[in-house]
Formats: structure tokens, sequence, C-alpha cells
């Protein structure tokens, strides 16, 4: 099939072309082209954008802990005062805190007894850090599919409106804005993707510092409890 581009609408498409030349191009320019999948991507990048300030909110209480708050329990368990030791630990209402009082609990216990019961709080803590890691894990791995979705169908209902032209002529303007729109969608995943990653990332780095602290702690405890009298 021979498509004809007449003149004028090739003048037409420049004129429009110099006009968007001549604007500043911007997130916001581009997304008012992307259709619905746009607004699906900004509902990932706002979700996205809560989930990361949640976390790090949690993951900076869980990793502030007083110096000296191991010290106090080595003093308090030496001094038999073991009342206090918990409501220090309740005081504190950290992870590793939560994880020294059970094993305050399961003093007098075999020291394996006390060893897992603490791994176990230790586990339940870290799960509930994770919390919501999933979801952006997803959203970092949806959202630049949902662009390149949006792309294709963008390309689809351009060729279809190519190919309902019964007269065979297509103007320049039509087609560039359709691709236009196609590819802003890809764009939009693409930012929304990476930025997901980043903070998924920069999420478990900080779980793992909280996990290392965890377990340094438990070591702490342990061999508390191993001192001799």
């Amino acid at each position: 099939m021979l498509f004809q581009i007449e003149t004028t609408a090739a003048a037409d498409s420049l004129a429009v072309m110099g006009e968007t030349t001549g604007q500043s191009m911007n997130l916001w320019t581009m997304a008012q082209y992307g259709g619905w999948i746009m607004i699906i991507l900004a509902l990932l990048l706002a979700g996205a954008v809560y989930l990361f300030v949640e976390r790090m909110v949690v993951l900076r209480k869980a990793q502030q802990e007083d110096k000296s708050f191991m010290d106090r329990i080595k003093d308090y368990i030496h001094e038999g005062k073991i009342d206090s030791a918990m409501n220090l630990c309740r005081s504190t209402d950290t992870p590793a805190a939560r994880m020294v009082e059970k094993g305050i609990t399961r003093i007098g216990r075999p020291m394996q007894d006390v060893q897992v019961a603490v791994e176990n709080v230790g586990n339940l803590e870290v799960g509930k850090l994770e919390k919501g890691l999933v979801i952006m894990a997803t959203i970092a791995a949806g959202a630049p599919m949902l662009g390149f979705l949006g792309t294709v169908l963008g390309m689809v209902q351009t060729f279809y409106n190519m190919a309902q032209n019964a007269s065979g002529v297509i103007e320049m303007s039509a087609l560039s804005e359709g691709m236009y729109q196609a590819m802003v969608t890809t764009i939009g995943g693409l930012i929304v993707g990476i930025l997901a990653m980043f903070a998924y990332n920069i999420l478990v780095a900080r779980i793992d510092g909280v996990v290392r602290q965890l377990e340094g702690r438990t070591m702490e405890f342990m061999d508390l409890l191993n001192e001799p009298a």
C-alpha cells in the first residue's frame, strides 16, 4: 500500500515540532502525553516513596541504641536485679533490647534453650524490618514492564489509525504525536523502576546493618551468661 505524505501536512508537522521544541522539556510535560499508564506509574512511584520513607524511619529507630545498654544489663544481672534488667529492655524498645529481654526470661534454663529463644525473637524482628521489601522489589521490576506495555499499546494504536485511513494520506503531526506518546511511557516506567531499585538496595543494606548489630548483641548476651560467677 502506497502512502502519500502531503507537503502541507509536513509543514504543519514542522510547525508543531518547532513550537514544542520552543518549550522547556520536563517530566510533567512528558507525563501528560503518556495516558492512563502514567497514572499507574505515578501511583507506583508514590507507593515506593512512602515505603522508602517509612522503612527508613523504622530502620533508623532500630539502629538507635544506648552504648551503655549492655553494660547496664550486665551490672543488673550480676547484681541479681532481673526486674531492673527487664524494665531497661522495655524502656529501650529496640529489636536488640527485645532479644535481650527474651533471653533474660530464659535465665536458668540450658544455654541452648536461651540461645534458641533469643534467635527466634531476632528472626521475628528481622521479618518486621523487611516488611514492604517485596512490594518495593515488585515496583522496581514491574514499572519498566508497564512502561513497555504502554509503548506497545501506543504503537498498536498508531498503526491502527494508519490502517483505518482510507485515503492513504498520513499526517506527520498525528504520527509523531502517537510515537511520542508511546515512548513517554517507557521513560516513565524506567524512571520509576530505577528509583525503586535504588531504594530497595538502600533498604537491604540498612537491614543488613541492623542484622549485624543484632548478631553482635546476641553474642554479647550469651558471653555474659557464660561468664563465671
